[in-house]
């Protein structure tokens, strides 16, 4: 049944909202749930209220996007997860942060919290019992010859905390669990009572690596709810802010998995190229990261001639070091060696996960936010969403380097063809309960920003899902059957990020 039918089950929500949102009773949620289970709808995302789960689901093949909400005055609500396990971690997710316990769940395990919440002072003997009184028990694991590896919170390298449960059998891993949330910071809830300004600048800071696509996200809810038109080059900047960053990430993740199959000269290579990047961004706009230039209505900071010079040197540098350093990956046989058939996630699951970016494309789902929503201004640019179905490490790193490819293209069509025009369109006053939402493809795959504005004007409420969700639990499987000694490969080449996960 199309997500559009099924919205119109349920009773329509009260203010004004751009997307199909309907409130509907058990039998409509379990409908939802059964688009997911027969795969012909993918999940987008599940989040919390204080009275209320909501649910978002995209059609893959029309770009529909549909959220159902189901009230939920007894607390509790019908479980996802028990049919759909992309869900699980959200709604452990949801029973830590809003006390709404999903039933007939198949993992009841706390997510977030990790049992210091409501102690005040969590030292000495206090904390002791605090961990004591609240044991966080990892799957059990039969059989003979295993042993078992933990690794983390705290790491060697300078990374976020995590912790990743290795269960081996000699040197082959039998299975990864993992359990994050250390770097949990409150987002959501300091989002509630924000004004739109603060609201920006907490999107933008969700995970430092994707500044501009959460920024962007972020901006398109808000414009979305308040029916704001911005300004064609405001528009078209933000892309090129966009495919900036992409680039710098992705320069940065190649030669990082280099690095990790001990390959230092590509490593080397791929740092000056995310340094002259960096550099580029911060002549063009100010700021490396670029942070805080986009806001809702538009962009802070114009592009200058010198801007653009500095991106044609860029483009001409990369132009001319990069094919040099995928050669060299491509002809280096004991590199070969550590990526080809390493970390192999299948097409299928990537499919039922709904795994965005790299990971995805590079197990064959073909999703790419800039083509399936089509948001301005990539409806009018000209590039390419490269898929493979090897699954492997090296089909990661394949994707990247295609990608690149494809940003150069785009950020020279962006150049050639930026509008002239004004950089901002002042909002106007809410008026009313307002909803917006937002799926952008930031460089990991996409990004999914809610919002909802009261009447006041300040945000009632806002939920950022990162594709990490997502990608995760799927490191978990592509780990299996392989050495421990490869586990730094796989999971740079997903990369996922600990901070947008830990909202």
């Amino acid at each position: 049944m199309p997500l559009t039918a099924i919205a119109k089950t349920g009773r329509k929500a009260e203010g004004h909202r751009p997307f199909p949102r309907a409130i509907v009773g058990a039998d409509g949620w379990q409908r939802a749930v059964r688009e997911l289970v027969e795969a012909t709808a993918t999940l987008l995302g599940l989040w919390g209220d204080k009275d209320a789960v909501h649910l978002a689901l995209l059609e893959e093949l029309s770009g529909a996007i549909a959220v159902f909400t189901l009230p939920c005055p007894d607390g509790k609500f019908p479980s996802v997860g028990a049919h759909h396990p992309a869900a699980i971690r959200l709604e452990r997710t949801i029973a830590d942060l809003y006390g709404l316990k999903p039933t007939s769940a198949s993992d009841t395990r706390h997510w977030l919290d990790l049992g210091f919440w409501g102690v005040t002072r969590p030292l000495g003997k206090r904390r002791k019992r605090a961990i004591e009184a609240y044991p966080y028990a990892f799957l059990p694991v039969e059989g003979e010859d295993l042993h078992q590896i933990p690794v983390g919170p705290v790491h060697a390298g300078i990374i976020e905390p995590g912790h990743f449960r290795f269960t081996a059998n000699g040197e082959t891993v039998v299975r990864l669990e993992q359990r994050l949330g250390y770097v949990h910071k409150g987002t959501e809830s300091l989002m509630t009572g924000a004004t739109l300004d603060k609201g920006a600048k907490l999107a933008g800071r969700a995970s430092g690596d994707s500044t501009v696509a959460y920024a962007l996200a972020f901006a398109q809810a808000i414009e979305s709810a308040l029916q704001i038109d911005v300004p064609a080059r405001a528009v078209w900047l933000r892309a090129l802010m966009a495919e900036l960053e992409r680039l710098a990430n992705h320069f940065g993740d190649i030669g990082a998995i280099c690095n990790d199959a001990s390959f230092s000269l590509a490593f080397a290579e791929c740092g000056i190229l995310r340094e002259r990047t960096l550099r580029a961004a911060q002549a063009c706009f100010g700021h490396r990261l670029m942070m805080d230039r986009i806001v809702p209505g538009g962009v802070t900071d114009d592009l200058s001639e010198a801007g653009i010079e500095a991106l044609r040197a860029l483009l001409e540098t990369v132009r001319s070091s990069f094919p040099g350093v995928v050669d060299i990956y491509d002809n280096t046989a004991s590199l070969q060696d550590r990526t080809v058939t390493t970390g192999y996630l299948s097409p299928t699951l990537a499919r039922s996960f709904g795994a965005g970016g790299y990971v995805g494309r590079a197990s064959g789902r073909a999703f790419d936010a800039r083509k399936a929503v089509a948001y301005a201004p990539y409806d009018e640019l000209e590039f390419e969403a490269p898929v493979r179905d090897d699954g492997d490490v090296n089909a990661r790193v394949w994707i990247r380097i295609r990608e690149v490819e494809q940003s150069l293209k785009l950020i020279e069509q962006i150049i050639e063809r930026l509008p002239e025009g004004k950089l901002h369109t002042e909002r106007a006053k809410s008026g009313g309960v307002r909803e917006g939402l937002a799926l952008v493809e930031a460089f990991r795959g996409d990004v999914l920003i809610y919002v909802r504005i009261g009447e006041d004007g300040l945000i009632e409420r806002c939920h950022m899902r990162d594709a990490s969700w997502f990608q995760w639990p799927l490191l978990e499987v592509a780990i299996e059957g392989n050495i421990v000694a490869d586990f730094p490969l796989c999971n740079k080449s997903f990369n996922c990020s600990y901070s947008g996960h830990d909202l």
